[in-house]
Parts: structure tokens; C-alpha cells; sequence
């Protein structure tokens, strides 16, 4: 008999996957990394215990969170990052729930959504660069959407992204770089991670290659054997031995 978690899972499954992966995110159980990797993940998992894993340690049934309304209508203002002759870093543990704007004149701006708590179904930043820099680091797998312009200077995006079709996160980027430079970096390009998103991925990994299928055939097998040494004692007490 077929163990229910090895069955297939199907596109519909992955999907509702993703959807409760996105809804833990906007009510801050995931950080943009931990979403971006098991997003990954449910759309390259094939059996329904690969996606079990995926959501074990998040609430079941969670319906889909409303859509945020936008700053504007809530009263909310930008959240802004401002360098001028100086540097202004922002990374860790951190809430984005509003748009967010960096500015750099003459000096550096940092911003690693990696370990934030993403609230919104989207990224929106807005980035100036006079004489300076504006650098922001992502997750690689998330969609990044760079628009805006440079006079003298550079805008430009170095992330792998996710293939055409996946329900990943999107990170919306409105650059401005007068002889200065704005870039959005992704994790490979950027100082690893000190947290466990990596460790997770990796964990995922062996899970998801020959030492998951490995392990269940040893389960298995050791099923059969015990299944066969309790029918040999039955067998045995019916005779009187």
C-alpha cells in the first residue's frame, strides 16, 4: 500500500502551498528569505510529504490575508534611509510594512531585506543616488522589478531570479542615480547570511535528493522484515511452539 506521502503532488497542491507560504509572510511568521527558499521549494517539490515539510511549523488552514491598502489611503508615510557624507545600513531583523526610500548624497545607503518581515505583498522602494550609493540586498529567487533612470552614473540588478510562472516575491525598484549608483544584489553576491535560512535550504536539499528516497526504501524494507518476524510468531504460537 502507497504511504500517503509519497503520493504526487499536483500544480493545484503547489500552488495552495505557496498561497499559505505568502500568507504566513504578510502576518510575519516568515522573513523574505525563509518565503523566497520554501517558495522555491513547494514549486520544485513532487510528493505531498516534500510540501508537508514546507508548512509544518506554520498554522493550518490559514485563510488568505486581505490585500494591504496602499500607504497613501492609510495615512502612512514612506519610511526613508537617508546618507549624505556618511553611511546608513539597515539589515537584520526588521518590519517593512509601508513603502520605503533610500537617499544617498555623497555617501552609502544599505538596505538587506533578506531577514525582514515583508508585511506587504510587494517591495516598493524608491532609491536616489547623488554622488553616492544605494545598494540592496535580496534574496536571490525573488523578482525584482528596476525602473528609473541614470544620468552619469549606474542602476542595475545581479539576482537570480525564479523561473517564468512561479508566484515568487516581487521587489519594485524606482531608481534615480545622478553620477552615483543604485543596485540590487542578490544573496550569492552578497556576505552570507549568520541565521539558518541557508542551513534550512541545504537541509531541504538532501531531503529533497537521494538521501530522502534512500531513507524510505530503509523504512520499508524494515517494515517488510518486522511484518514477517510478527506473522512467523503467530504462526508459531497457532502450533504450540
Amino acid at each position: 500500500m502507497t504511504d500517503p506521502g509519497e503520493l504526487r503532488a499536483s500544480d493545484a497542491e503547489r500552488e495552495a502551498v505557496v498561497e499559505q507560504l505568502r500568507v504566513a509572510s504578510v502576518e510575519g511568521r516568515l522573513t523574505l528569505a525563509e518565503l523566497t527558499d520554501r517558495t522555491e521549494a513547494a514549486y520544485s517539490a513532487t510528493t505531498h510529504a516534500e510540501l508537508s515539510l514546507l508548512t509544518q511549523d506554520l498554522p493550518s488552514g490559514a485563510m488568505p490575508a486581505p490585500v494591504p491598502v496602499p500607504a497613501q489611503h492609510e495615512g502612512r508615510k514612506r519610511r526613508w534611509f537617508v546618507g549624505v557624507m556618511g553611511d546608513t545600513k539597515r539589515r537584520g531583523t526588521w518590519r517593512i510594512d509601508q513603502e520605503l526610500g533610500a537617499v544617498a548624497v555623497m555617501g552609502d545607503v544599505l538596505l538587506d531585506l533578506r531577514e525582514a518581515e515583508v508585511r506587504t505583498d510587494t517591495v516598493d522602494i524608491t532609491a536616489v543616488s547623488v554622488m553616492g550609493d544605494v545598494k540592496i540586498i535580496v534574496p536571490d529567487g525573488v523578482n525584482v522589478d528596476l525602473d528609473g533612470m541614470a544620468v552619469m552614473g549606474d542602476k542595475k540588478v545581479d539576482v537570480l531570479e525564479a523561473a517564468p510562472g512561479m508566484n515568487v516575491p516581487v521587489v519594485r525598484v524606482h531608481a534615480y542615480a545622478v553620477m552615483g549608483d543604485v543596485k540590487v544584489i542578490g544573496d550569492s553576491r552578497a556576505q552570507p547570511l549568520q541565521r539558518g535560512f541557508a542551513a534550512w535550504r541545504e537541509h531541504w536539499r538532501r531531503l529533497h535528493g537521494e538521501d530522502w528516497r534512500a531513507l524510505g526504501r530503509q523504512m520499508r524494507r524494515e517494515g517488510r522484515e518486522l511484518g514477517r518476524q510478527l506473522r512467523d510468531e503467530r504462526r508459531d504460537l497457532r502450533r504450540g511452539y
